[in-house]
C-alpha cells in the first residue's frame, strides 16, 4: 500500500470512527440522563437495554470499518461453546488500542456485551462518566497498601464499592473484561517492570481477584484470551486505520471457575500467594503461544 493511499485510509477511518462513536454515544447519554432523572427499576432496566443495543450498533460499525480493509485476515480459535446466556470473565493481554475494537468486533455475536472496569474517578468526568455509567460499567474505588495502613478503618471499603457496582449483573448475563497488565505493552515498559516475560508486563492480581470476589460464583467461565498482531507488532491500531493491518490473531481459552480463585485477596497471605502462582503460571503459558504465533508467522513468510 503506498504513503498517499494509507493517509487518505487513515483520514477516512478516523473521520467515520469518530461519525459512528458521536451517532452511538449520543444517545447512550441521553439515556443516562433519563436513568438519572428517572431512578426507577423498570426505566433502569429499559435503559440498560437500550444501551447494549447502542453498544452493538457501535461494535457493527467497527466491524463494517474493518471489512473496508481488504488485506486483513483473522486468525481465531476458540469460539465454540460460548453462550450470550452465560456470565464471562474475561482477561487478555494488552497490546494496543487496537485489542479494543478487536474484543468487541470478534465477540459481539459470541457473548453478552463487554463491560469493563473504570476507575471510580472517571465517573465525575464530563459526558464520559455518564456514558459508562449508563451502559453498567463498574467503577472500582481502589485504594493502596501505604494509604490502608494510615486509615486501616477504610480496609474492604474497595471492595463494597466494587460489589455495589456490580450487584446489577446478578440479573442479566454479563461479560467482564479485565487487562490483566493494567496498561498497554511497551518494550520500555516491560524493561522497567523487570518483565519475566518476552511479549507481556507482569500480571496484576488484584483487580481479577477483586473481580471474582464480588461476584462469587456468578461466572460460569472464565475466557482467557491471547491477542497478537504477527505481522503489524509495532503499531497496530495505526496501522488497523491506515488499512494495513494484516493479520489478527486470537487464541481463546476457556477454563473454569475454581472455588479455589476465590478468597480475600486483601487480607488472606495464603490465598494472595495461591491466586499469584496460578496467574504468573498463565501469563508464562500466554507468553510462550505469543512467541509461537510469532515463530510460525516468521517461518511462513520464508
Amino acid at each position: 500500500m503506498s504513503r498517499l493511499l494509507a493517509a487518505i485510509t487513515l483520514l477516512l477511518s478516523v473521520a467515520l470512527t469518530i461519525l459512528i462513536t458521536i451517532a452511538c454515544s449520543v444517545p447512550i447519554i441521553l439515556a443516562g440522563i433519563v436513568k438519572l432523572l428517572l431512578p426507577v427499576p423498570p426505566v433502569w432496566r429499559a435503559v440498560s437495554t437500550f444501551c447494549n443495543f447502542m453498544m452493538y450498533c457501535w461494535c457493527e460499525g467497527l466491524a463494517a470499518l474493518l471489512h473496508l480493509n481488504p488485506y486483513l485476515k483473522w486468525d481465531v480459535e476458540g469460539l465454540e461453546g460460548l453462550n450470550k446466556k452465560n456470565w464471562y470473565l474475561l482477561i487478555c493481554n494488552h497490546r494496543s488500542w487496537a485489542d479494543i475494537v478487536v474484543l468487541c468486533v470478534l465477540f459481539r455475536k459470541h457473548i453478552p456485551m463487554n463491560k469493563y472496569f473504570l476507575k471510580q474517578e472517571l465517573a465525575w468526568v464530563p459526558f464520559i462518566g455518564l456514558a459508562c455509567w449508563a451502559l453498567d460499567m463498574p467503577f472500582m474505588k481502589r485504594y493502596s497498601r501505604s494509604y490502608l495502613i494510615r486509615h486501616p478503618e477504610r480496609r474492604g471499603k474497595d471492595v463494597e464499592t466494587t460489589r455495589r457496582s456490580c450487584e446489577k449483573f446478578r440479573l442479566h448475563p454479563t461479560t467482564m473484561v479485565n487487562f490483566v497488565e493494567g496498561s498497554r505493552f511497551t518494550e520500555e515498559k516491560r524493561r522497567q517492570s523487570r518483565s519475566p516475560y518476552k511479549n507481556l508486563l507482569p500480571p496484576k492480581a488484584a483487580g481479577i481477584a477483586m473481580a471474582l470476589n464480588v461476584l462469587g460464583n456468578q461466572f460460569d467461565k472464565m475466557l482467557n484470551v491471547t491477542l497478537c498482531y504477527p505481522e503489524n507488532d509495532e503499531t497496530p491500531f495505526c496501522d488497523m486505520l491506515s488499512g494495513k493491518l494484516t493479520r489478527i490473531v486470537v487464541r481463546v481459552n476457556m477454563l473454569p471457575v475454581a472455588d479455589e480463585l476465590h478468597g480475600d485477596y486483601v487480607n488472606d497471605k495464603n490465598f494472595k500467594r495461591h491466586f499469584q502462582l496460578w496467574l504468573n503460571t498463565l501469563w508464562n503459558d500466554k507468553d510462550v503461544l505469543i512467541e509461537n504465533i510469532k515463530a510460525s508467522n516468521k517461518n511462513a513468510g520464508h
